[in-house]
């Protein structure tokens, strides 16, 4: 069935782009308000932290999101964020928002999303054959990326002419919207969907938790966390200094721009993540990240101001794209009744670098300059590159649609091949 004729895949389409649209407006407009509330940068920076930190606990959702039905738990997320953010329009007309409030919802309402993407993730092999798999992914990176572009560089002026209030009760329908989209999926029956959490499972919880780690530690999974880290570490420290390089180059205008340049060649990336799936892994790897790591390095050191935003643009084309393939590659060869946990396993400990990366960039950054430590980000990039080349069985690695559990080495526990087997 062609990709767009398939009913199932254009519902869960247009809910993520729907809840992207609501997740921009939301970031943005919680971010300026916690500042004009706190008359502090300081609390916009506690913000921004406190919304990153659910993302590097991601782990903790896995086992539900593999167990829990897919259709109910993108239905009851979107309906939590709907009713989640209506408490600050509400508080507001009653003269009770604080900036103590807002802080408490923004990582609660992060945490909520942890359960909200893994389970599209793990939606799309459930409807889509395996040969439509980089296709689809590179719509959903599309949309996502495409609505990162668009919404984050207009929310603040739709902050500015409709108000925050507006804005927030405009966005609790929209995640509604996204709530009225996920009911509509009709995915096939399958025996794993019907298992559940519930009282007293505690102790099951904890042996599939555990579970996730030990297959991902135990395989090639492992190994590709490595440059996720060590990536997700350098992206950290060039978002940190990002203000300070464009201030230095223009003023803050130019801010804007190379976060527009982020979201382009990012954009690109997944447009083309289906070409490039077409190449053996580890060769692409080797090759894209090479390439990443010289634009990235030269957006920090060529002395035009747009030809750096261009490097800048470029450098995340091959980003955007290994993303697809990644996310693909464990569609591709993880037992559907383990993706969940083992996606979020993963997720959380190459998420947990982006703030780390953050704090050593800026620090790094006050005692040298933002132009030394841009480019030493783009070194890091680099290293990617070169564990893969040195690493002969990621060196070696087929194209996507040739991988398997084995090859990857995944070994699973007798309880998951049992499952697997029904």
């Amino acid at each position: 069935m062609p990709l767009f004729k398939n009913r199932n895949y254009l519902f869960l389409l247009f809910g993520r782009v729907v809840t992207n649209i609501g997740d921009s407006l939301y970031y943005v407009a919680t971010m300026w308000l916690v500042y004009k509330l706190g008359g502090n940068a300081f609390y916009s920076g506690l913000a921004g932290f406190l919304t990153l930190l659910p993302s590097s606990l991601q782990f903790i959702t896995g086992p539900f999101v593999d167990t829990w039905p897919v259709k109910k738990t993108l239905i009851t997320t979107q309906i939590l964020q709907t009713l989640l953010i209506l408490i600050i329009p509400i508080t507001y007309h009653f003269d009770l928002l604080t900036v103590q409030l807002v802080l408490c919802i923004m990582p609660i309402a992060s945490f909520i999303q942890q359960f909200a993407y893994p389970s599209q993730t793990k939606a799309l092999p459930m409807i889509l054959d395996k040969k439509e798999l980089i296709k689809g992914n590179s719509y959903f990176a599309f949309a996502y990326q495409g609505i990162d572009l668009v919404f984050n560089a207009i929310s603040g002026i739709l902050v500015a002419f409709l108000g925050v209030t507006f804005l927030y009760i405009s966005d609790s329908i929209i995640f509604a919207i996204a709530a009225m989209l996920f009911s509509l999926l009709k995915f096939p029956s399958i025996k794993d969907e019907q298992k559940e959490y519930k009282t007293g499972k505690i102790p099951k919880y904890l042996t599939d938790l555990k579970e996730g780690f030990a297959i991902v530690f135990r395989s090639l999974i492992a190994t590709f966390l490595i440059g996720s880290i060590v990536a997700n570490f350098c992206i950290g420290a060039a978002m940190a200094i990002l203000p300070s390089l464009a201030d230095a180059q223009g003023g803050p205008i130019y801010y804007g721009f190379y976060l527009a340049a982020m979201s382009v060649g990012g954009l690109i990336g997944a447009l083309c993540g289906a070409w490039m799936g077409k190449f053996r892994l580890g060769f692409f790897v080797i090759i894209s990240f090479c390439i990443s790591a010289v634009f990235w390095i030269l957006a920090a050191l060529v002395p035009s101001t747009y030809i750096a935003i261009i490097c800048f643009a470029l450098a995340w084309i091959p980003i955007g794209g290994t993303n697809v393939i990644f996310a693909t590659t464990m569609q591709t060869v993880v037992p559907q009744h383990l993706l969940g946990r083992l996606n979020t396993v993963s997720g959380s400990m190459s998420a947990v670098a982006m703030p780390i990366g953050s704090l050593a960039g800026g620090y790094v950054s006050s005692i040298t300059s933002s132009t030394l430590t841009f480019s030493l980000t783009g070194i890091g990039l680099l290293i990617v590159s070169i564990v893969w080349m040195l690493h002969p069985r990621l060196r070696d690695l087929p194209e996507v649609k040739l991988l398997s559990g084995d090859i990857m080495g995944i070994d699973l526990p007798k309880s998951s091949r049992t499952a697997e087997a029904e």
